[in-house]
């Protein structure tokens, strides 16, 4: 495993808050500590938008559970971007990859590409703990197709787990140097989050940034 240097390491990271309790006054004292430690951005909900930063703005689409109408996500997608958001993590709707109904997913996915178009990032977060290799092999091929930039491991809120060694480097198998690979959920130390670069992410969800960085 290949040592970061910290300023790398940061502008790797998207310095996240999605607790449903944050309040604005959270959210701005996480802008400022992103922008103190160069992290690459913040990812915060969709009602904490607008925000003041001199880092990118992230925030999350249909999250957590995905169980959204393609119409509400690809809704709620437009209204963040119109307020300021530079990339948008969308959650698919992981029950219909469980079923194998890829062409649904790339559906979903793609409704929110529309409704989000370049230069807005769209991260395809898959629940890569939910799902089987094949699964995570279908959904990967089904968001590259749909026009994402990234395919992104975990929300960090589902039961199954968060982000693992191997769900990164089979999503890097599979989408090569032509898509994003984000690792998110679960990732608390500087020796995890190295080990996920290492597998393949070349963006990384945290939390703890700070302690993290730190070592």
């Amino acid at each position: 495993m290949t040592h970061i240097e910290n300023a790398q390491l940061a502008q790797m990271v998207d310095h996240t808050l999605l607790k449903p309790e944050a309040t604005h006054a959270d959210v701005a004292a996480l802008a400022r500590e992103a922008e103190a430690l160069g992290a690459y951005s913040i990812c915060v909900s969709p009602s904490m938008l607008p925000v003041e930063t001199t880092v990118k703005v992230a925030t999350v689409c249909g999250f957590p559970s995905g169980k959204h109408a393609s119409a509400v996500k690809a809704a709620e997608a437009a209204d963040s971007v119109a307020k300021g958001a530079d990339e948008v993590d969308m959650v698919i709707d992981v029950g219909a990859a469980i079923e194998g109904s890829f062409e649904a997913v790339e559906a979903d996915i793609r409704a929110v590409r529309e409704a989000a178009p370049s230069p807005c990032v769209l991260k395809v977060i898959i629940e890569s703990a939910a799902l089987t290799d094949e699964q995570i092999v279908a959904v990967c091929r089904a968001a590259e197709s749909a026009g994402a930039d990234f395919v992104k491991t975990s929300t960090g809120f589902h039961a199954a787990g968060g982000a693992s060694e191997h769900a990164v480097a089979l999503m890097r198998e599979t989408v090569g140097d032509r898509l994003g690979v984000k690792a998110s959920g679960g990732i608390r130390t500087r020796e995890a989050a190295e080990a996920m670069v290492t597998a393949g992410a070349s963006r990384l969800g945290l939390l703890g940034t700070r302690a993290v960085l730190e070592g």
